[in-house]
């Protein structure tokens, strides 16, 4: 008679179970095979791609383009294409224009499924709903964020090498001069070292006033305002440029995940692209700008209204290269005027980015993780 021994795994060598909290979040961790086919699918509309192309790449070609070729055939008439102007003038298009496509095609993004009749088909493979969200995310941001990258480096290169060469110093008031590009504890020392060029730049006393920043109370942070708007009818440093190209990848990025997740909330992408666009068009300049009593926290959390404390101090301060004088702050919502509402703390404006692509990223996975196939 033979006999059977039971084997029996100790507890160190046993395998998790497939229900276990383990295999849950490995499973609701996208794969790059799927990352790849949702990134595919977008670029598949051919129609969406080419609104991504025009709207983002379509400014800075044009205007560029044209300014190049009247520099060429008359350069006694039109000036260089790098203006410093031509660079603010574009920034207000670029941002809007690529808020609207980024929000189009997360949108896209979030209800392709529904629409294509292919959610329940994705279902029945038994893959992880919550993954098939977070697919998306970097499915549509490998999509926008090289398209915005390569706009804006356009027009970087060709105000850096196609305008007039930054003087190496600035004149304020009575002829004096100032160094470009200091910081604000560089500008402190320079005040200290030349205590008689300091006051006559920036004289104290009412009704004193610097490219109309008042510098009346003679404290360092309202004259380095005042530095800093007559600095800003330059090209802007390297420096600023890589910060208003991060905070433009910023503005597309929050867009799209936005987009995302409230797509996937509605299943319907017209609705949200509509909402979304009105939001950032409509509500947040109103927001951005008027002064709404016993409720200003409540306006510092649209993330269009934290989007514009934390642009770089260059669009903050009506430059980017304002151009003479040139057209006031950049507002992310739309339209220009002084914002209405005192500034975050920049640890306030983090927080609420964060939370709305944290918040919408949450949304949209749950409502994909519980909506009927």
């Amino acid at each position: 008679m033979s006999t059977i021994e039971a084997v029996v795994r100790p507890p160190s060598e046993s395998r998790p179970s497939p229900t276990s909290p383990l295999r849950r979040m490995a499973a609701a961790w996208p794969t790059w095979g799927l990352v790849t086919t949702k990134n595919l699918e977008l670029r598949r509309r051919r129609g969406l791609m080419i609104a991504v192309f025009v709207l983002i790449l379509g400014p800075p070609v044009l205007e560029y383009g044209f300014r190049l070729l009247f520099h060429v055939v008359d350069p006694s008439t039109y000036g260089p294409a790098g203006t410093p102007s031509a660079f603010q003038d574009l920034l207000t298009p670029m941002v809007e224009l690529g808020f609207i496509i980024s929000v189009t095609v997360g949108a896209a993004a979030g209800t392709t499924d529904l629409t294509d009749g292919m959610f329940r088909h994705l279902v029945i493979t038994g893959r992880s709903r919550v993954a098939l969200f977070l697919a998306r995310i970097p499915a549509g941001l490998a999509i926008l964020l090289p398209v915005m990258a390569f706009a804006f480096t356009l027009c970087c290169l060709v105000t850096s090498f196609e305008g007039v060469p930054n003087p190496t110093a600035v004149s304020i008031n009575n002829g004096v001069s100032v160094p470009v590009n200091l910081s604000e504890s560089q500008f402190q020392t320079w005040i200290y070292q030349h205590p008689r060029e300091a006051p006559e730049a920036f004289p104290r006393g009412p009704g004193h006033f610097v490219d109309d920043i008042s510098v009346a109370n003679g404290s360092t942070s309202s004259r380095y305002a005042a530095y800093t708007s007559v600095e800003a009818t330059l090209n802007p440093s390297v420096n600023e440029m890589l910060k208003i190209g991060l905070w433009l990848e910023l503005v597309v990025g929050v867009g799209f995940v936005v987009g995302l997740g409230f797509g996937a909330l509605t299943g319907q992408r017209t609705v949200t692209t509509i909402v979304l666009i009105a939001l950032q068009v409509i509500v947040t300049p109103i927001f951005d700008r008027a002064h709404i009593p016993f409720f200003i926290n409540g306006q510092r959390l649209l993330v269009g209204v934290a989007l514009d404390q934390l642009q770089p101090a260059d669009l903050a301060s009506g430059a980017g290269g304002g151009g003479g004088g040139g057209g006031g702050p950049l507002h992310f919502g739309g339209g220009g005027g002084p914002t209405g509402i005192s500034p975050m703390p920049t640890w306030a404006m983090i927080l609420v980015i964060v939370g709305w692509i944290v918040g919408w990223s949450v949304i949209g996975g749950w409502r994909m993780a519980t909506r009927d196939a």
